[in-house]
């Protein structure tokens, strides 16, 4: 795995300490070592003296009327505490949502989705629970359903939500559109009449899970106080606060939440799961109360990514240069509306890609249906457009006769670019150089699967199967470069929140770092504390459990952690460090002058001046003094987009992700085999370079995921899902795995904290198309669906 670290444009981080430990070093995860043993602590593994387990009850149907509950068999069952419906529910508050409060609490009469919550039990043990929920008796009648565009907008269509009310109806042309954003710049009639060439596609992005490793859990214990204490694996403790306290008709402060350990959540847990149930039946038992999912449970337990249909057009002069662009992007959001319109927003203002087009015409749409409710996951809308959007690359560059990098190149954006929301790009967009460089990357040897000591199958298509020995299989390369936004956009008030104290501790200088910050696998602990190293030049950084007892941290997403996070951690440590020194003027000034008049740092223990003469020791200056501060740190302001016209300086940054795919490809069984997913991205400043590599390898794996394998399968007619499990929804292991070689790039923003850039995200949106184009490649097939399956490449289905 090769880290070719490259430092562009040159930007001044000072480095306030040379402690070791501190940003820009490969120091180790904290918690790495305990995660790979088994030791480490997740939300599951909590315990409670006298708990009880709570179970929920789910629809087996889609949509259908609830004509009645009889919950009577269930009470009746030994060891049963409780048994809740909606009619149980305590206060008028019975929905929630991130954004559009529509999701009920438990379902009250009907249900719009499978697997939706109508009950919830609590009993003394998981197997009782379970048992006691299978005889609660619901009668169903069941409604037709809506599961694309067509039976959702058709004349006399079922209105998935009858009383419709949030503030996006008013631009919605139908009932069952969440939201609409149209963006238009430019002439496209006039700028098609330029076209020499005009290619068209319409391409299927399948519905996607988190699948993260652990699944949905949490306790909740009931206080004295009347309030009640909820320990869970969330992405954003402060907006599951503001959505639980309201049905439990609590004021917040008796609502105290901690983080738990949290096994992954790429999106799906900034919705809430369980959060409200647990608390419900701990309220209404008195007792602890923990939930926790198993895999099937899982599945119909948290968002999923938007299923889309896109339609592009795009134009270019024989010279090559792209003339105008036109799309269309349905995404299916399901049965509730959770994280749709803000994706819609990511949808629409990132859909012509990294390049530049003056003519563009562009609108998205996010669907209510009774499918499966579709949220937040890692890319945000920004994946499904760059898998068509990169298809078209190809097909305008294979139209021309040129070469498919060649021209993207041509087109890229570079700083100053518009984006065709009409917000410039300030700061650097390395799209060529990053084609470039993945291009010039060693390309993996032909034939590997063939050595000396005899065939190495797992090197081939089908593996350990043995399905082949290399006949039938063909190579193939492909190419793809995305753009993601970093950070909340459209206007949200996007901030974080850290506590830094300094004090000292058995002789020695120790800094406590406080936030809500939702570790959930980002290595934001990590870089906390070697912020906390730079800027205040101490060894010892503790890193507090994240709770609600300190203000906001956001959401784990976006890439925006490191960014909004750890610019808070940045901005409050260099309020200790001039509060630490004027405590050492006051103290200590008197036996040097420099005190007064250099310019004095925190290094290794101890003040020393901007020339690094020693002024003082830090045990000497905060002995019997402790300085603590609180603050909020916000990015520059956003906008909403126009909703006519999409215009307006809608997103705070930009990051830039390319790949270059090398896939075999058995021809005859349809199989594929990745070998190699080369990857060359712009990270800014690389405050962690092992967790940047990390991040980049795993975004990248999660993008050749959705491309070879992936899909959640509902069942058009039903609105059911059909592989709600590990079995049948496929997964890449370490044996699907190719060799990742990244090569990172750091050309500074001078907008952000040390001039990093989000990172976690841009990866994985371009692995998806290069992986498709080198299997198109390989094959010649014009290949336009996710996940591509054996029949696609075999001509026993439709290939696209």
């Amino acid at each position: 795995m090769a880290d070719t670290r490259t430092t562009g444009i040159p930007f001044n981080v000072t480095q306030r300490s040379q402690t070791k430990g501190g940003i820009g070093e490969s120091t180790l995860r904290p918690d790495g070592t305990l995660k790979v043993t088994g030791e480490f602590a997740y939300s599951s593994d909590m315990w409670h003296e006298d708990m009880l387990w709570g179970q929920i009850l789910r629809s087996p149907v889609a949509h259908a009327e609830i004509v009645s509950i009889d919950t009577g068999e269930a009470l009746a069952t030994p060891g049963v505490y409780a048994v809740l419906t909606y009619d149980d529910l305590p206060t008028d508050v019975k929905n929630y949502g991130l954004e559009i409060q529509d999701t009920p609490v438990l379902a009250h009469g009907k249900v719009r989705h499978h697997g939706e919550p109508v009950a919830l039990v609590a009993a003394d043990h998981p197997e009782t629970a379970r048992r006691a929920a299978a005889k609660i008796k619901v009668d169903y009648r069941e409604l037709p359903v809506i599961t694309d565009e067509t039976s959702a907008t058709a004349p006399g269509a079922i209105l998935v939500h009858e009383n419709r009310d949030d503030h996006h109806i008013g631009h919605a042309p139908h009932p069952n559109i969440v939201h609409r954003q149209p963006i238009v710049r430019g002439n496209v009639e006039e700028a098609r009449k330029r076209a020499d060439v005009i290619v068209e596609g319409d391409y299927y992005f399948g519905m996607q899970d988190q699948a993260f490793l652990g699944p949905e859990s949490g306790l909740a214990v009931p206080a004295e106080d009347g309030g009640v204490d909820l320990y869970v694996a969330t992405q954003w403790l402060h907006s599951d606060l503001k959505q639980i306290a309201p049905v439990l008709g609590l004021p917040e402060d008796k609502v105290r939440m901690t983080l738990s350990g949290v096994g992954g959540a790429f999106g799906g847990r900034e919705d809430l799961s369980m959060q409200i149930h647990a608390c419900l039946l701990a309220l209404r038992t008195g007792k602890p109360v923990k939930i926790v999912y198993n895999r099937f449970e899982s599945f119909f337990g948290h968002v999923h990514r938007h299923p889309a249909k896109l339609h592009y057009e795009h134009g270019a002069t024989k010279d090559g240069k792209i003339t105008h662009m036109s799309c269309r992007i349905v995404l299916d959001g399901g049965a509730y509306a959770s994280a749709s319109p803000a994706v819609v927003g990511n949808a629409s203002s990132l859909a012509v890609g990294p390049y530049v087009i003056d003519d563009v015409d562009i609108e998205a749409i996010a669907l209510y249906s009774n499918n499966p409710p579709c949220g937040a996951m890692r890319g945000f809308g920004a994946v499904q457009a760059c898998f068509a959007y990169e298809a078209q690359m190809d097909k305008v560059a294979d139209a021309l006769g040129m070469d498919r990098v060649e021209f993207r190149q041509l087109n890229a954006m570079e700083q100053g670019t518009l984006m065709p929301t009409g917000q410039p790009v300030d700061s650097p967009a390395p799209v060529a150089e990053l084609l470039r460089r993945i291009k010039a990357m060693p390309m993996p040897p032909e034939r590997q699967w063939e050595s000396s000591e005899g065939s190495d199958v797992r090197q081939l298509p089908g593996g350990l199967s043995n399905t082949t020995h290399g006949e039938g299989v063909v190579r193939g390369v492909g190419y793809a470069v995305g753009i993601k936004n970093v950070g909340f956009s459209e206007g949200f008030d996007d901030y974080s929140t850290a506590k830094v104290r300094m004090e000292v501790i058995n002789g020695e200088p120790v800094v406590t770092v406080h936030t809500a910050m939702a570790e959930v696998g980002q290595g934001g602990i990590t870089v906390h504390a070697q912020i906390a190293r730079t800027e205040l030049g101490v060894t010892q950084v503790t890193i507090q459990p994240a709770d609600t007892q300190v203000g906001s941290a956001g959401s784990t997403s976006a890439s925006r952690q490191t960014y909004v996070t750890g610019g808070a951690v940045k901005n409050a440590c260099e309020l200790v460090r001039e509060k630490v020194l004027e405590i050492g003027r006051r103290k200590m000034g008197t036996y040097h002058p420099a005190w007064a008049t250099a310019e004095l740092l925190l290094e290794g223990g101890k003040v020393v001046t901007d020339g690094g003469e020693v002024l003082g020791d830090l045990v000497d200056v905060l002995e019997g003094e402790a300085v603590e501060v609180e603050e909020e740190w916000r990015h520059r302001p956003t906008e909403p987009f126009d909703l006519r016209t999409g215009q307006g300086n809608g997103h705070v940054q930009y990051s830039f992700a390319a790949h270059r795919a090398v896939v075999e490809v058995d021809t005859e069984l349809g199989l594929v085999k990745v070998i190699e997913l080369a990857c060359a991205q712009d990270v800014g400043k690389a405050l962690n370079p092992l967790s940047v590599i990390g991040q980049i390898q795993g975004g990248t794996i999660q993008g050749m995921g959705i491309a070879v394998m992936e899909e959640i399968v509902v069942d058009p007619k039903t609105a059911k899902v059909r592989n709600p499990s590990f079995t049948d929804y496929l997964l890449p292991t370490i044996l699907d795995t190719p060799t990742i070689p990244v090569d990172v790039l750091e050309l500074a923003d001078e907008h952000a904290p040390y001039g990093l850039r989000g990172i976690g995200e841009a990866p994985t949106l371009s692995s998806t198309p290069a992986v498709l184009a080198a299997v198109r490649n390989a094959t010649g097939l014009a290949l336009d669906r996710t996940p591509v399956r054996p029949e696609h490449l075999t001509g026993t289905a439709a290939s696209a």
